[in-house]
Order: C-alpha cells, then structure tokens, then sequence
C-alpha cells in the first residue's frame, strides 16, 4: 500500500498518534498516490477520446480552453470518479490527523509554551488581530476550522494540523521536515544569486514556518523573520524553531500592510502564498515587498506556474483545487500579469522574470534518493515538471 517511504520527521510538537493513527494517516496518503498516479493519467485518453468527440459533436468545434474542457469533462463518469475520490482523500487526510491531535493536545499545547519560551526569538500574537476574509470566510484545503481559528492565546491547533496535514497532502514530497520548497528557493539562490548575501530576510504567509527555516540554515547569521494572518499556525511555527533549535522570529501580520520600517529587509521571499490570496491583496502585497526591501534587494514569491505557461488541458487539471478542494483564488491567481504587478510596485522591468526552482528532493543523489524511496519520482499535478515556480525582482540598488 505505502509506495512512497518518504517519512516525515519527527519533533516534540509533531501529531503523529498511536499505531492504529499512522496507518489511517498512511492510507489516507497512499489513497492519494493512487489517485495521482493510477486515476490522474486516465483522464488525458478520457478527454482526447470520447469527451472531445462528444463536445464536438454539440458545438461544432473542439473545446477552446480550460473552461470548455470543463464543460465537456464534468459529465463524464471517469472524471467524476476521480474528482469525488480527490475530495474523499483530502477530507480523510484531515481526519486521521485530527483524532490524535485532539487527544495529546494539551501536553502539546504545554511543550509548545515551554519551548517558545525557551528561544530568544521574537513571537508576536494578538487576540485582536483583523485576519482577512479571505483566509477567515473558508476552510483553504478543506483544513478543518481553516488556518487562523483560534480557542484562546496559546492555541497551537491549527499549526499541528497544518504540520501533519501538509506532509500528507503532499505525499511526503515535501521531505521530511515540510520545507522542499524553502530549500528549493535557497538552492536557486545559491545557484543563480552566488553574491547574494542577505542580511535580513522576511518570509511572508510562512504559516508554520516550514519554508522558513531552511532560510536560517543556509543563511545562519541572517535575521529570519515569518510571518502570518494566522495567530495558532504563528505561535506552533515560533515553537517548531526552537524544538528545530533554530532562532527564527514569527510575527502575526498581514503581509499588505505590515508594521516593519521602510527598507529593513535585503530578501522578501514567499511560498504558495499568492494563490491563497484575492485579487485585491497580491497588488498590495507587491506595494508592501518594495518598500520593506533595501535598495538592490530581492524579492521571490514561489507558486505553481501561471496558465499562460501551460496547455488548456494542464490548466483544467491544476484548476480542480478551485473547484474541489476550496481554493477560490487558485485559478484566478494564475490569470494575474504578476510581471506588471511587480512593475507597477517600482520593480524595474529588467529585474522581473519567472524562473523554476527545481524541487530539492529531485536533486538528491541517486544514493540519497534511494535511501528515501522506492520507485521514480512522479510530481503528478502537485508540482508540475518537478519544480517551484518562481517570480523574482530586484529593487532598484540606488533607490
């Protein structure tokens, strides 16, 4: 059943459960390999076969775009097939992760206080903080009681589901520690920005500071600071840095207006942020990353590609998180000329430019991969090609 052996591994905060929880959890990841790698690959003969003919047939013409393919596809028994089972996968990811985490979550609770007072860096939450609608008025990922809920001013449960939930959701192709995508951008950095040497480095929407810390790592006498809408997932990540042993401050801020000074930060980056974010936010958010950045400093935003870079049938594909796994914002996002965002916050045009951050756990030696799985790597629709993509601007150095 388990064909992925990726593990994720373990820490003080970490809701894994009891025997008897690991295999629910265990089936509910391997019930999503099933649907990436058994039914996903079903639907390309499905639409090129007997859906294109049948559209054509109606209309006189073949579907046009991801909305036609929509049209033609959501009758169709295959399609509903695996689209139900995508649904019933992520709800029963979420619910193994629950019952455990309910049941350990006071001593959790207690470790979390008692860590994070233990580290000497920054933690800020408030009770009173406005947390926008479009992160309070859903649950994103069906993620029960959604990423900001919160019972009291040490609640840590949303951050623990998250941590959990995510490795789940992901395959484990996240690695072990939740972070490939930090590491991703940091090895791009390395890679392409050798002279880069950033001071101080804010993470915008870290939730639980997954991609965050690897940040700290490659960086270590960088300032690493996170920050989020989400007061639960802010006080778990501050906690899961010190059980890491890492000094890393987390901040509970909107990253459209955030309370920093002009100019404080050498690197702004952000993962899978933007998509979870409306229409009116990202333009603010572009605004906020060019007046915190310091003159010649970057700014990073790593997502899924925009639909101008892919196919109407890849489109369809990666849109069905809009439809079915409450990600209202997620094709819409992909719609958005984020270069002209970009440009119309002060980035100069010449800086702007999309690029692929290869996901770090594909670039594992073929020992180091073998240690960890089993079979080839197959991304399926999380993470298409086998990379990050990335948008990434530079602030004029005279500025």
């Amino acid at each position: 059943m388990n064909q992925n052996i990726f593990q994720q591994a373990p820490h003080d905060l970490l809701p894994v459960g009891n025997h008897d929880d690991r295999m629910r959890q265990e089936f509910s990841k391997s019930f999503r390999q099933y649907i990436q790698n058994g039914l996903l690959p079903g639907l390309t003969p499905v639409f090129e076969g007997r859906v294109t003919r049948t559209f054509q047939k109606e209309h006189g013409r073949p579907p046009a775009d991801r909305h036609d393919i929509r049209k033609a596809m959501v009758t169709d028994p295959y399609f509903q097939t695996y689209a139900s089972s995508t649904r019933i996968a992520q709800e029963l990811l979420w619910s193994s992760v629950i019952d455990p985490l309910e049941r350990d979550l006071g001593p959790l609770t207690e470790k979390a206080e008692t860590l994070s007072t233990q580290s000497p860096a920054m933690l800020k939450t408030s009770e009173d903080f406005d947390v926008p609608r479009y992160v309070s008025a859903i649950d994103i990922h069906c993620m029960p009681g959604g990423y900001a809920s919160s019972r009291s001013d040490k609640d840590i449960f949303a951050g623990a589901l998250y941590d959990r939930g995510v490795y789940l959701y992901a395959m484990g192709y996240m690695g072990p520690d939740n972070d490939d995508m930090g590491r991703s951008v940091c090895n791009y950095i390395k890679r392409n920005l050798p002279e880069f040497a950033p001071e101080t480095i804010l993470d915008m929407g870290c939730t639980i500071g997954h991609s965050t810390l690897p940040f700290k790592e490659e960086f270590p006498d960088a300032e690493v600071t996170g920050i989020d809408v989400a007061g639960p997932c802010i006080r778990y990540a501050h906690a899961r840095a010190a059980a890491k042993e890492l000094n890393v401050g987390f901040l509970q801020e909107n990253a459209e207006e955030t309370s920093f000074a002009d100019q404080s930060f050498d690197l702004i980056v952000s993962h899978i942020l933007l998509h979870e974010t409306s229409g009116k936010a990202m333009p603010r958010i572009f605004d906020e990353c060019y007046r915190l950045l310091k003159p010649g400093g970057y700014m990073i935003h790593a997502d899924l590609p925009p639909f101008g870079k892919m196919g109407p049938f890849m489109q369809f594909i990666l849109d069905n998180e809009t439809y079915y796994n409450n990600e209202p914002f997620w094709g819409a996002m992909r719609e958005i000329d984020q270069i002209k965002l970009a440009s119309d916050a002060g980035f100069a045009p010449g800086t702007i430019r999309f690029d692929t951050a290869p996901m770090a756990v594909m670039e594992l030696s073929e020992a180091e991969q073998a240690a960890l799985t089993d079979r080839e790597f197959v991304a399926g629709e999380y993470a298409p090609g086998g990379g990050w993509e990335v948008l990434i601007a530079q602030k004029g150095k005279t500025e």
